[in-house]
């Protein structure tokens, strides 16, 4: 059994998404889930702390025993007696600390002057400590570590699933950026060369010097460079984005991918920062992680004092013996009224007990380290989440900036192209109208993509970037 991913409400399966022309952020992340590496190594991990728990558990299962055995002597050639004695048994540690053990067995015995004789034999032994190792709370720490470790797996689990959510939407709004700001250069690409060509045009007419026309033609020059950057950071991004959401799509030539989702920000949700804080403190993944790892160490402080005590072991042996001349008489006699009894008490105290409290004094340290370690962590989430959130706003904000300048830009170019035909400006200004407005036109992209993605890792930070999904770990 392994730790899967479940989208709830989402119609197709993951595997059904993978093959397809168009990708929305949605299919992305769906691949990833499916098909990352990495992810897929970490999926086991609380299988194998699932079956640590279960041999934890295996302490407390009965033991069966059984066995069979003879011995002769053989004197002048003849042989004097033999023995054979078979036998079975069952014993159970008790998660109380103690130990039940039954045992039964039969042994025949034959010599040349007393003929057979049989022996059958029943014991019940009891033992129990009474300080060291004694009670639940101590003999149940190793189990009860077991399943806190499987929980602690299942949370790294979750935490590198959310981290990989968030890289897979990050790196999708990034891919879409460039493909977007690679459009935007095209587009201006294609109007300074209609700038160049006017401007050569009124150059051989002879209603502009020549000197304008160099402008105009490093301007084309200043725009393929952006050009031919912009289309090879899309080109490593999309790489980027293969190895996430399909790693196999890496060994083929033809992969294209082609974004579906526009990056249009949602309304952004106005929730105070307190309540904010408080999910993030109750649902992150690292937190709960650290909090584990303070009640293993109080389980651990539990089994360490317990070591602290002398060893104090109460045992009881009740045993039943039947003789008789066949087997079946031997036990039949077993219920007769003869019977042996043992008890006793066992102490063993070691004199200084180093080791007992070196062990003690080292889970102690160990508790307090992971107590420090979770009010430092909350401390750093709390910043996170105050500083994601003002990340959101800032980019909010940028995005209608960015949008009126965007307007304003393309006025200006309108302006100063206008005026350029009438000759009352240069082909110097226009260019560098239209790189302004080049630049505005990336901006505005860059704020919306850069909204969606402090959107993205808000989520993460907050702890709710799984179930905003509809993304649920289960074991399949």
């Amino acid at each position: 059994m392994v730790c899967g991913f479940v989208a709830l409400g989402q119609a197709q399966s993951v595997s059904g998404t993978v093959d397809r022309a168009e990708w929305t952020v949605r299919d992305a992340v769906l691949s990833a889930l499916a098909h990352h590496r990495g992810l897929r190594v970490e999926r086991w991990n609380p299988e194998r702390a699932r079956q640590n728990e279960r041999e934890a558990e295996s302490v407390f299962d009965p033991t069966l025993t059984a066995g069979v055995g003879g011995q002769g002597e053989r004197r002048e050639g003849e042989w004097e007696g033999e023995t054979v004695a078979g036998g079975a048994g069952v014993s159970k540690d008790t998660t109380l600390g103690g130990t039940l053990a039954g045992e039964v067995q039969v042994t025949r015995s034959a010599d040349a002057e007393a003929g057979e004789t049989y022996q059958s034999a029943a014991e019940l032994t009891v033992s129990q400590p009474l300080l060291q190792g004694f009670g639940r709370g101590t003999t149940l720490t190793t189990v009860r570590q077991a399943r806190l470790d499987t929980a602690y797996s299942r949370a790294e689990l979750e935490g590198f699933t959310a981290a990989l959510v968030e890289e897979v939407e990050t790196r999708y709004w990034d891919w879409v950026l460039a493909v977007r700001r690679t459009e935007i250069y095209e587009e201006s690409l294609k109007l300074a060369e209609q700038q160049a060509n006017e401007v050569e045009h009124r150059v051989r007419v002879g209603s502009l010097p020549e000197t304008e026309l160099a402008a105009a033609r490093a301007e084309i020059a200043r725009r393929r460079v952006a050009l031919i950057n912009s289309r090879s950071q899309a080109t490593a991004l999309e790489v980027q984005l293969w190895r996430l959401i399909r790693p196999e799509a890496l060994a083929d030539p033809e992969r294209r991918f082609r974004a579906a989702t526009d990056p249009v920000p949602p309304p952004v949700e106005t929730r105070p920062l307190p309540e904010r804080v408080a999910t993030a403190l109750r649902t992150r993944p690292e937190l709960r992680q650290a909090r584990l790892l303070v009640d293993r160490g109080e389980l651990e402080l539990v089994k360490t004092r317990n070591g602290l005590l002398p060893r104090l072991d109460f045992f009881v042996t009740l045993g039943k013996t039947g003789y008789a001349d066949s087997f079946g008489r031997a036990v039949e006699d077993l219920d007769g009224d003869e019977y042996r009894v043992e008890t006793g008490l066992n102490l063993e105290w070691p004199w200084a007990q180093r080791g007992a409290r070196a062990r003690h004094r080292s889970a102690a340290i160990g508790r307090e380290q992971a107590a420090e370690s979770v009010a430092h962590l909350e401390a750093l989430v709390r910043e996170d989440v105050e500083t994601a959130v003002i990340e959101v706003e800032r980019n909010r904000q940028q995005v209608a900036a960015t949008a009126t300048m965007r307007q304003f830009e393309e006025e200006k170019v309108r302006a100063e192209t206008a005026k350029f035909r009438v000759g009352k400006s240069t082909a110097l200004l226009v260019a560098q109208a239209q790189r302004d407005l080049v630049l505005s036109q990336v901006a505005e992209v860059e704020s919306a993509t850069g909204l969606l993605k402090a959107l993205v890792t808000l989520d993460r930070l907050e702890g709710v970037i799984l179930p905003r999904r509809n993304i649920e770990v289960r074991e399949e």
